[in-house]
């Protein structure tokens, strides 16, 4: 493995956590249900959606790609109408503060010592077929240092995301199909993916069979060699995809950035905040090495 493919991947694992506290944590639960977002799923879309503005289900099905599109209309426009974007971004920076302070004390310190750093990184990337990190990198840095750290990782965590998205896209893989093949990966039961993304069982089933007519998996859904290879290599596209604005840091900051992150994702994958395994495919964040 390259060192540029393990940088791109140990700081995704950092960032994805302290982000990923704006779905999870109890504070932005309250704080959503306070706004009138009456759900997870209605809060879930209208706070990642919020950077875009006011967009219709196409926009949201197309940059989160990963979800069924009737899933999708359940809750968009429907969480326009409880919230608008404006305050939905106040909400999800506000709350997401909460819990990374609870669950990371001290992280404020952390908050001051990289920000320089992520800022450098967020500058250097190109916004090229990016949405979702165009929007988030074009949003007012918040004064309260713990909010901008999470807009921060968020923005960068945005990043990745759509060239993900771009990288199934190259390889004509659907979100479904992505899903599809992570189940047979993982060699796990797909009902937790199929319930938090929308799919049917009758759509699952369709993606297999499509799956398997292309080599990528057998009858029963499960990996291929082909489907295998497949998998490795989207990954290592994401990951240099990924990587490409983090040649702005030298070797000193990217170590340093790595250090300072390991320990607040580390205390907030150790605090109950974040469920494992998960739908994001997120691992737990060790404190040391």
């Amino acid at each position: 493995m390259s060192a540029e493919r393990t940088l791109a991947r140990e700081l995704w694992l950092r960032i994805e956590t302290l982000h990923a506290v704006t779905y999870f944590g109890e504070e932005t639960q309250v704080a959503a249900r306070a706004a009138g977002l009456d759900g997870f799923w209605v809060g879930y879309f209208a706070l990642r959606a919020a950077p875009l503005g006011q967009v219709a289900p196409g926009t949201v099905d197309a940059t989160f790609a990963n979800f069924a599109p009737a899933f999708v209309r359940r809750w968009v426009p429907r969480c326009w109408e409880l919230v608008a974007p404006e305050a939905a971004l106040d909400v999800r920076s506000t709350a997401a503060a909460e819990t990374l302070r609870r669950a990371a004390p001290g992280i404020e310190a952390t908050a001051t010592a990289v920000a320089e750093s992520l800022d450098g990184a967020v500058a250097a990337a190109t916004a090229i077929g990016r949405p979702l990190f165009a929007a988030n990198r074009d949003l007012a840095p918040p004064d309260d240092p713990v909010a901008a750290l999470w807009q921060r990782c968020t923005t960068l965590r945005e990043h990745r995301g759509d060239g993900h998205v771009a990288a199934l896209a190259a390889v004509e893989l659907s979100g479904l199909e992505a899903h599809v093949l992570i189940a047979a990966e993982r060699g796990s039961d797909p009902v937790d993916l199929q319930r938090t993304r929308g799919w049917t069982e009758d759509d699952w089933a369709a993606a297999v069979a499509g799956l398997a007519d292309r080599g990528l998996v057998d009858g029963r859904g499960r990996l291929r060699p082909a489907g295998a290879e497949l998998r490795r290599d989207v990954e290592a596209t994401t990951d240099r995809l990924a990587a490409a604005p983090l040649a702005a840091w030298s070797d000193a900051d990217a170590s340093a950035v790595l250090d300072a992150l390991r320990p607040p994702a580390a205390a907030v994958s150790g605090a109950g905040v974040l469920r494992y395994p998960n739908p994001i495919g997120l691992p737990p964040v060790g404190g040391s090495g």
